[in-house]
């Protein structure tokens, strides 16, 4: 066993560190040349110390992550054979995209591969009746169905039909879904890819699903697993505590409600910041947005092909996009870390700053009506 050095060294105040550095800077102003404000208000320190460590109760980060491929179904033969591929070379969860009803018995050979942890569906419709048939036909398999009218009408101006008979459909699939199946999701990506910044996407998100657990409340129906689906950007350290902030806050609201619902955290890489012109450089942008989900504590990981903005889905981009989590996960040891990102003073305030500001931008939300109000009102 190594000897413990710490001892050997005198402990150094966030005073002496702070003298030291305006030591340094011969004359010029310590909080002009080394403070700076992001668009978020958050003030970033050139140093953080234990001594001004102001943390949450974050729970610790889960070191297992499922890996998702996303597959269009068109043509469900084809997409049966695409999500098998996707198995075979080493995701271990689909996501299957439709705009219209579909025959599921033409995906039976890939939803009975083993290696298959968990199924989500993105319809870009509302059936009640298609999404019972979904239902009984995964029964026994963890499935997402990730029914979201309100993001629907966040993101095209429109709901699937309209208000109420959107909820009556929901009603209907919350009541008959067993456990092993989430039916709701929230979908923050919307947001993230329209410009919203750190703390506004977390106090939407939270102002989103405070919608459902309303109405869940009101018509007393049992809910297990929300599906939230987040989008993560380039700025590394942020993105982690954006996560970790939500988590932390959403347990909060749910002791409010006195339900269990858990957060199920599906994450992929932002499509605002990639580029066109030099799109190899999309690589390095999903690798550290990936990595940002992981520390940040995401259940499953969607990546996004480096050249998506550039052309239609290919073998090729959809293979590195499975490699770079690969290579991630398994050669960076990432699947071993145990919650890494704990103890870090500089992501740990952060997570408290953007927790702290998140909040009273939900509870601002509220008092003006709510999320479907300030919503429809603009």
């Amino acid at each position: 066993m190594k000897p413990d050095l710490f001892h050997e060294f005198d402990p150094v105040s966030s005073k002496q560190w702070k003298q030291k550095i305006q030591a340094d800077l011969k004359g010029a102003d310590y909080n002009e040349t080394l403070l700076w404000k992001t668009n978020e208000g958050i003030t970033v320190k050139p140093f953080y110390h234990r001594d001004e460590y102001d943390t949450l109760p974050l729970k610790p980060v889960k070191k297992i992550f499922h890996s998702c491929q996303q597959v269009f179904v068109d043509d469900a033969s084809i997409a049966d054979k695409l999500a098998k591929d996707a198995l075979a070379r080493g995701a271990n969860s689909i996501l299957f995209e439709a705009d219209k009803p579909f025959d599921i018995d033409d995906l039976k050979s890939s939803l009975a591969v083993p290696s298959l942890a968990e199924i989500h569906f993105k319809l870009n419709f509302l059936s009640g009746e298609f999404l019972s048939e979904l239902i009984g036909k995964t029964a026994g398999k963890k499935v997402f169905l990730n029914v979201d009218p309100l993001g629907n009408l966040a993101n095209t101006g429109n709901w699937f039909h309209d208000m109420t008979k959107d909820h009556q459909v929901l009603e209907s699939i919350l009541h008959s879904a067993d456990k092993s199946v989430s039916v709701l999701a929230v979908n923050v990506s919307g947001y993230q890819n329209a410009g919203a910044n750190s703390i506004q996407q977390i106090a939407y998100a939270l102002s989103h699903a405070n919608e459902y657990l309303n109405f869940i409340e009101d018509k007393r129906i049992p809910v297990g697993l929300i599906n939230f689906q987040f989008s993560v950007g380039g700025n590394y350290f942020f993105e982690i505590a954006k996560l970790q902030a939500f988590s932390h806050l959403w347990d909060l609201l749910k002791v409010e409600y006195g339900m269990g619902a858990e957060a199920h955290l599906f994450v992929q890489p932002s499509l605002r910041n990639k580029t066109l012109y030099d799109f190899n450089v999309n690589m390095l942008r999903t690798t550290t947005e990936c990595m940002s989900a992981i520390l940040g504590g995401a259940d499953t990981i969607s990546n996004t092909s480096y050249d998506t903005h550039l052309q239609k889905k290919d073998e090729f981009g959809e293979r590195i996009a499975r490699n770079q989590l690969l290579i991630i996960s398994e050669e960076s040891y990432f699947k071993e870390a145990v919650d890494a990102a704990s103890g870090s003073y500089y992501i740990e305030t952060l997570a408290k700053q953007m927790a702290d500001k998140a909040l009273e931008l939900f509870k601002d939300i509220e008092r003006s009506g709510g999320f479907l109000k300030q919503l429809t009102e603009g």
